[in-house]
């Protein structure tokens, strides 16, 4: 059965760099590894608006849809967002339980979830992006639906390599590979809701093993 790990978090905060850094990373180890991107972005790229509240869910279905597919055929899926940041987005503009207990539903079926910090530098779009502001809210209606759902999560930190170090420290501990010969990754703070905390711990990781 294959690995299926959900990369969570606000806009420009690096999920889709983050998923394809770590998924040449383990093909580089042997592994069969499918990315799946986001649906929701594509849709919104070719329609070139945002959805109406009916057309929400069939968006996150087939989010997950293409989650279920790539599963068959490989060892590890990452999913560059789940259909939670779909109920998310639209929880912004309209309320829509069905979509919520979808997306929650199916958030507990997947291996691991990973959310992404807020540490990167914000990057504009022209169409998803509206501002830190906006970020920052949608960064913690992830933390809440995740906490209040009960669904276990970690955060993710770092520049460039070591973010990548950082995302797949888990993946590899569920694959039974150790991050580096001499030491494993510590996780704490899983359901933390306060980044500059856990963003003082990465920190602090990071300049123990230099």
């Amino acid at each position: 059965m294959a690995l299926t790990i959900s990369l969570l978090g606000a806009e420009s905060t690096g999920k889709t760099t983050l998923s394809h850094a770590m998924a040449a990373s383990l093909r580089a180890g042997g592994h069969r590894v499918a990315v799946v991107p986001e649906v929701l972005r594509a849709w919104c790229e070719r329609e070139g608006r945002t959805p109406r509240p009916e057309e929400q869910l069939p968006i996150a279905q087939r989010q997950e849809q293409q989650v279920d597919d790539a599963a068959a055929q490989s060892d590890v899926v990452i999913a560059d967002t789940s259909a939670l940041m779909v109920a998310i987005y639209s929880g912004m503009l309209f309320p829509d339980g069905e979509l919520l207990r979808f997306a929650l539903e199916r958030q507990r079926r997947y291996t691991a979830t990973l959310v992404t910090g807020l540490d990167l530098p914000w990057v504009p779009d022209g169409l998803h992006r509206e501002g830190p502001a906006v970020q920052a809210q949608v960064d913690a209606d992830v933390r809440t639906a995740l906490q209040q759902a009960g669904i276990a999560f970690r955060v993710v930190y770092g520049q460039g390599e070591e973010r990548v170090r950082n995302a797949l420290a888990p993946v590899l501990a569920l694959l039974g590979e150790a991050v580096h010969p001499q030491r494993r990754w510590t996780w704490a703070c899983d359901k933390c809701g306060d980044p500059e905390c856990e963003h003082r711990l990465f920190t602090a990781l990071r300049d123990a093993g230099r």
